[in-house]
């Protein structure tokens, strides 16, 4: 969606619908003058309880030319005193969801104007840009016909410039590119995003930010002794890959911060079969893999100076005959062994040989893994947050709090020593799975022995990577989670 910036009276810009935020137990000044424009209009809808004023609350109403804008978009802000950007956020994507109803494609917007002029042009501007997403690139019916917005027009504020505010929207357009890309990614099925199409997405990156890229082809894990990334795809037609991209914003200064994706592009559990109910979601399995390059694509767009690397192992989890069984024993790329008894539980196993991988070649300051880990995480946390484990205080505190500050929620998990009893092998160093209890806890467990003794964290986006639920900020389908997150961690460093 194109942007504007107008520097214009809300009572005087021309549009096609004028949005302002109310609340429940204030009239603003910008509200006052509506409603004096409007002959009492608003306040007599407050009166019979047609609108409240409450969040997540919209009324659309036709000024009938008394105002320059044609259409007045109410939108809830709830109480005066809790407004936050998490609530400007949510109204603004409130606001574009009432208006695609509505097939109003271009507007003019007023939020920001009832919050904090500091940080409430950015939280309006994102929430309009994310819940304004769709993906429709596989219905073929009414193309022609579909709705697509043009455009908003952001009012500015007395004494506001247009070129500050032409920059902060910059830098909110750029993160929200970078989860745009994660989410397309995810909603793709598995027939077209396979592990060559996400490395051909990382050569993309790279051409157009001139970031370094390289893909280890199956020959070259084989070599390197990756034997655990290469015993989950080995079942697939479609090689594994390990993909990695580097972006130097700090030049040759400073050690990199490592981003580790989990890429399963398809999920069918492999030997250990899943059900056949609900199997076709797991090609959101790669989700990890598409937050890794949402955030290097961000950051690269909006030259963070430090420097990152993406490191994206890649795998089909397929049932063949050369696929792995269960009993089987591997050597990971780090020495330890592990006794596969479930292939389900493959995501770990790929990850673990891509974070030591990240420790030995690049001797990160910090190293953070995303993966839709397990389904434990869902049970646990249900679709509101994100799990977080890790062996760094100070980083799990970092994350929490830009998690706070972007509204990706996360919940911290222990890691204590306890929870590693289950995952011991009677033939092995470690086994891939253990009981159900504590699922999500042991599998974060199991990455733990593979850090060393690197910052790090572990982030199981098991149930905040799809939705089967509209939000306001966000369709259903793919959230495109994590990108926010990183790139908030990343602006704080």
């Amino acid at each position: 969606m194109k942007i504007d910036i107008s520097s214009a009276a809300p009572l005087k810009h021309a549009t096609a619908a004028l949005v302002i935020g109310c609340f429940e137990d204030a009239r603003d000044e910008l509200f006052t003058a509506c409603d004096a424009a409007l002959d009492g209009c608003l306040e007599r809808l407050f009166v019979g309880r047609e609108f409240s004023g409450k969040i997540n609350t919209t009324r659309l109403i036709h000024t009938l030319g008394r105002l320059p804008a044609e259409r007045l978009l109410l939108v809830g802000l709830g109480k005066k005193g809790e407004l936050d950007e998490g609530r400007l956020r949510q109204a603004a994507g409130n606001a574009v969801q009432a208006l695609r109803g509505a097939r109003v494609a271009s507007f003019a917007a007023a939020l920001h104007l009832a919050g904090n002029p500091e940080t409430a042009l950015e939280a309006v501007c994102e929430g309009t840009l994310l819940g304004s997403y769709s993906f429709d690139e596989y219905k073929t019916r009414d193309r022609d016909e579909r709705f697509r917005f043009e455009g908003m027009t952001l009012l500015l504020p007395k004494g506001g410039t247009r070129k500050e505010a032409g920059a902060r929207v910059a830098v909110t357009g750029a993160i929200c590119r970078g989860v745009d890309l994660a989410r397309d990614l995810v909603s793709h099925p598995g027939n077209v995003v396979t592990t060559g199409y996400l490395a051909e997405t990382a050569w993309n990156l790279a051409t157009c930010h001139k970031l370094s890229c390289k893909i280890l082809e199956m020959d070259e894990l084989e070599r390197l002794g990756m034997n655990a990334l290469v015993a989950v795809g080995k079942g697939s037609a479609e090689p594994p890959r390990l993909i990695v991209l580097e972006y130097r914003g700090a030049g040759d200064k400073g050690r990199p911060v490592a981003l580790v994706g989990k890429g399963i592009t398809f999920d069918s559990g492999g030997i250990s079969i899943k059900p056949g109910a609900g199997m076709e979601e797991m090609k959101t399995d790669m989700a990890g893999a598409a937050a890794v390059l949402g955030t290097l694509e961000a950051a690269a767009a909006l030259r963070l100076p430090l420097n990152l690397v993406g490191i994206i192992p890649t795998a089909e989890n397929m049932p063949d005959g050369k696929a792995c069984k269960p009993g089987d024993v591997l050597t990971s790329l780090s020495g330890l062994t592990i006794e596969i008894t479930n292939t389900d539980a493959e995501g770990r196993l790929i990850l673990c040989d891509a974070l030591h991988y990240a420790r030995t070649t690049y001797k990160p300051a910090v190293m953070i893994d995303l993966a839709t880990l397990t389904g434990a995480c869902v049970v646990a946390l249900g679709h509101e947050a994100s799990g977080l484990m890790g062996n760094d205080r100070r980083l799990v505190e970092s994350l929490k709090r830009a998690a706070e500050r972007c509204g990706e929620r996360v919940w911290e998990l222990p890691l204590w020593d306890e929870y590693g009893e289950t995952m011991k092998s009677d033939i092995a160093d470690l086994k891939n799975s253990g009981s159900r209890d504590g699922g999500s806890i042991t599998a974060g467990w199991f990455l733990k022995q593979f850090v060393g003794k690197t910052r790090w964290a572990h982030l199981d986006i098991a149930g905040t990577a799809w939705s089967d639920k509209a939000r306001p900020c966000s369709p259903k389908g793919a959230t495109g989670v994590g990108v926010r997150l990183l790139i908030e961690y990343l602006r704080g460093k």
